[in-house]
């Protein structure tokens, strides 16, 4: 399965790091590389500088990587990406083409900003619960949760909940053995609920 993690301009570092290394570790732990083939897109794969500094070099541009079978959009500082037409508009297309798509912390406004029509239940931060509600009216904003699973559409709270969210994926597309070994080798305390 291939999973792309959507990063920009001061994402937030755990957001993207927590969930690639839940799937990469997976994948290792499956005895098998290709289980999960995880990878970072942005929108030009030139240096993208996250939050607090870091540096770090996607994988693939927007426009230029393979299909995916679950986008991860991270969160961050997300509002001149909400502005970015050519990122929304990307986001949309692949809200028609990708099974899954999950987000972490205010990853959720982007996913939002782009399908304008989403409607479902969803999470964020604990921090941008109001500003959720009032910028998309039509969500159903769940405080309090780890995640929420709506079928097609996973969301998380803010930044270590991306590594729960995560877990519960590799749980749900593969097994639940995978994912306890998964948060086991990682030393985590897995919040098996949302």
């Amino acid at each position: 399965m291939n999973i792309g993690i959507f990063i920009y301009p001061e994402a937030e570092v755990l957001d993207f790091s927590g969930p690639f290394e839940v799937f990469s570790t997976a994948s290792r732990l499956a005895g098998d590389n290709q289980v999960f083939k995880v990878f970072l897109i942005a929108e030009h794969t030139g240096p993208i500088r996250a939050r607090g500094g870091y540096r770090v070099l996607p994988d693939c541009a927007i426009r230029e990587h393979p299909p995916l079978d679950v986008l991860i959009i991270s969160g961050g500082v997300h509002t001149a990406e909400m502005n970015n037409t050519t990122v929304t508009d990307w986001i949309m297309d692949q809200a028609h083409a990708v099974p899954l798509i999950a987000t972490v912390c205010t990853g959720i406004f982007l996913l939002a900003q782009a399908v304008q029509s989403l409607s479902c239940r969803v999470t964020t931060h604990w921090e941008d619960i109001a500003d959720l509600r009032n910028t998309f009216s039509a969500l159903n904003v769940v405080e309090g949760g780890r995640w929420v699973d709506e079928g097609n559409i996973v969301s998380s709270a803010g930044i270590s909940a991306g590594i729960d969210m995560s877990l519960h994926l590799v749980s749900r597309l593969h097994s639940e053995k995978l994912a306890m070994e998964t948060a086991r080798q990682m030393a985590f305390a897995w919040t098996h609920n949302s």
